[in-house]
């Protein structure tokens, strides 16, 4: 069988499998503790408003009540999941420098078909919604979306020789996550609908099967794999290989300062966009919106829209010369304008309208991954991913329970604070770009640094032609 160099269907089922279900989760849970609390069955209504029917004050309370309890599942969650995910995904991609960039991307499609089966099992018997915390942890075992990304981003750094092809390839994939994502949160409401919640599980797992065999028998390696030392433990040369490759990204004295106001810049606007976002489904269910799950469909599709507008946004603006740099500060504002519509916004017509001005959000990604990319050699680029992906998996983990936290002690007074934060919060990514930009380095125009000597390690180095037809 002939194997290929292509990793976006990987990453386009991928992202699609995953958001048939992501939207389900929090109102799977929602559901669940709403017969739990209230002992009757949720309410279920083709209104576009659960909360027409009932506005005393007994049925407010109730509602503040289940956000409160779906909001600290949320929490035990993620804090219980973190850990584990981010000591894998540390390794993993940073050993992929070493052993190859498959198995970053084989491990994490095998931990979230693990969360999927999981999932199906507690829905379908009607377990104990807590064992679903413990299939999180399990799951985080085996890495999880950011070891993925990790994996893929570092597989693309390894084809692409030219900085604006590797931008936009790296855009590419942010799009191919917004389009499959949205075309799957808009196919969840109408699917929950007809078919309720054991069905979406079901297909999401099968879809998870079809991507581990397309991972694992037609995806082709890009790195050879290091020798074993015969007089050595190979554990051991491993474990050390992973914390050399990532100190001497940091070794330059060049950009050393520059590298890390980048990380800064990536890692706390990671941390405002994604607190922010994961609010958003709880929002929608609370008073005085009380979405349905079409509307919440409706919502997380025109959310992931962003992916493909910030696509065309990169596109546009690289070909046309725009620096890197303005490129990102267009998107942090993005993300701040939308924040502060968002904590305003009281209608259905509002609700999505706010959407809008969040549409080049997604931009400053690419870009920054791109641009530290370019600062460290070819060796490195597992490291250097490895590390992205530890801080963004940290950061997004620390943000999902920090702003459950605050959205739990501040629902009953102002529900739209934790998006007023969110707002607020960008101006630490503002203040390292200003950074940045004072220090005068152009960093699109930055050589690789040379590949540090290693004989363990080669890059597959394929014939030039079939790999520029290959990434085109």
């Amino acid at each position: 069988m002939k194997r290929l160099y292509l990793v976006e269907p990987v990453v386009a089922l991928y992202a699609f499998s995953c958001f048939l279900i992501y939207p389900l989760v929090q109102q799977y849970v929602y559901r669940r503790f709403w017969v739990q609390l209230t002992h009757t069955s949720y309410p279920i209504s083709d209104n576009t408003s659960r909360c027409a029917a009932s506005n005393s004050s007994n049925h407010t309370n109730l509602h503040e009540e289940v956000q409160k309890q779906a909001s600290l599942f949320s929490l035990y969650s993620e804090i219980l999941s973190t850990v584990p995910s981010l000591i894998v995904t540390l390794m993993l991609v940073a050993y992929s420098d070493r052993a190859g960039r498959k198995i970053t991307i084989v491990m994490p499609l095998i931990g979230t078909l693990i969360y999927t089966t999981a999932f199906l099992a507690v829905s379908f018997f009607e377990l104990n919604v807590y064992l679903l915390i413990g299939s999180t942890l399990l799951s985080s075992l085996f890495g999880g979306l950011g070891t993925f990304l990790g994996g893929c981003f570092a597989y693309i750094a390894d084809l692409c020789k030219d900085d604006r092809q590797k931008t936009l390839r790296m855009a590419g994939v942010d799009m191919m996550i917004g389009l499959l994502s949205g075309v799957a949160s808009i196919s969840t409401g109408y699917f929950l609908r007809a078919a309720g919640f054991n069905w979406p599980f079901l297909t999401s797992a099968l879809i998870q099967c079809l991507i581990l065999f397309y991972a694992v028998f037609i995806l082709e390696e890009t790195v050879t794999k290091a020798p074993v030392d015969p007089n050595g433990s190979p554990r051991l040369a491993a474990i050390k290989q992973i914390f050399s490759s990532i100190y001497r990204i940091f070794a330059g004295k060049s950009f050393k300062t520059v590298l890390a106001l980048l990380m800064t810049i990536f890692t706390s606007f990671s941390f405002t966009y994604i607190g922010g976002i994961s609010m958003m489904t709880l929002y929608e269910l609370n008073e005085p919106l009380c979405w349905s799950e079409i509307l919440i469909g409706y919502g997380s599709a025109l959310s992931t829209t962003v992916f493909v507008v910030s696509f065309l946004g990169v596109s546009v603006l690289t070909y046309c010369g725009v620096p890197q740099l303005i490129i990102v500060l267009l998107g942090i504002l993005s993300v701040m304008s939308g924040m502060i519509l968002v904590a305003f916004a009281k209608t259905t017509v509002l609700m999505f309208i706010v959407r809008i001005p969040m549409l080049l959000c997604i931009m400053p990604f690419a870009v920054l991954r791109s641009m530290m990319s370019r600062i460290v050699s070819k060796s490195e680029q597992g490291a250097l991913f490895a590390y992205l992906s530890f801080l963004e998996n940290f950061t997004n983990n620390v943000s999902n329970a920090v702003f459950n936290s605050i959205y739990f002690a501040t629902v009953a007074w102002y529900p739209g604070f934790v998006f007023m934060l969110s707002a607020g919060l960008c101006v630490i990514p503002l203040s390292a770009l200003v950074a940045v930009a004072l220090i005068g380095v152009d960093v699109s125009s930055v050589v690789e640094r040379p590949e540090p000597f290693d004989p363990e390690h080669e890059i597959l180095i394929e014939d030039e032609n079939e790999n520029s037809a290959l990434i085109s």
